[in-house]
């Protein structure tokens, strides 16, 4: 009985020390002050979904895939700025990400918290511009065997920047395979 009070005891410290860490990264947030050089970045946000992650820009990690921990180098690059109250809500982050071309990698989750769909993208991003990657089922009107008409719908996601789509990628779900990665549309 004693042991199963101490691994309770040890559990609840390990729960109360990892909220802590988040209101510290949530208070580090809260404190961005943006300097002259940050002012022109360009603004990256994430719609669509019940929940998305930035994994990384370029080399610098920014949310965890294995903890969905904030990164501290994101944070001290000053890359991460918080849209809601706290880090425990839904697409709490956005990124503050400075002029030029950059690789972009950001986790949807539009069905569980469990299934990420991974995006990749390398984008030249201009100065003083809000980006939008938004996630969507296409569920336009499809036509062909049953087989095909019957499989779900592909997930697109559009970058909008400002207001306007700029560019779309799709993954159409393949029939035989299951599997399938996201493809640039041409417009």
């Amino acid at each position: 009985m004693v042991k199963v009070f101490g691994q309770l005891a040890v559990l609840g410290f390990g729960l109360a020390f990892l909220n802590a860490c988040q209101s510290i990264d949530t208070t580090r947030l809260k404190n961005v002050e943006e300097t002259t050089a940050t002012k022109s970045n360009a603004l990256v946000y994430c719609i669509g979904t019940e929940n998305c992650e930035f994994e990384r820009l370029d080399t610098i990690q920014i949310v965890d895939a294995q903890s969905h921990k904030l990164s501290r180098k994101a944070i001290k690059h000053g890359l991460v700025r918080l849209q809601t109250q706290s880090l425990q809500q839904p697409n709490a982050l956005y990124l503050s990400v400075p002029e030029g071309q950059h690789e972009l990698v950001i986790r949807f989750y539009p069905i569980s918290s469990n299934q990420a769909e991974r995006l990749h993208v390398i984008h030249q991003f201009k100065v003083k511009q809000n980006y939008s990657f938004k996630m969507y089922r296409d569920r336009s009107k499809r036509q062909g065997s049953l087989l095909n008409v019957s499989a779900p719908d592909p997930l697109c996601v559009d970058l909008l920047q400002e207001k306007k789509v700029i560019r779309r990628f799709c993954r159409p779900y393949d029939v035989v395979t299951g599997v399938s990665e996201f493809i640039e549309q041409k417009n």
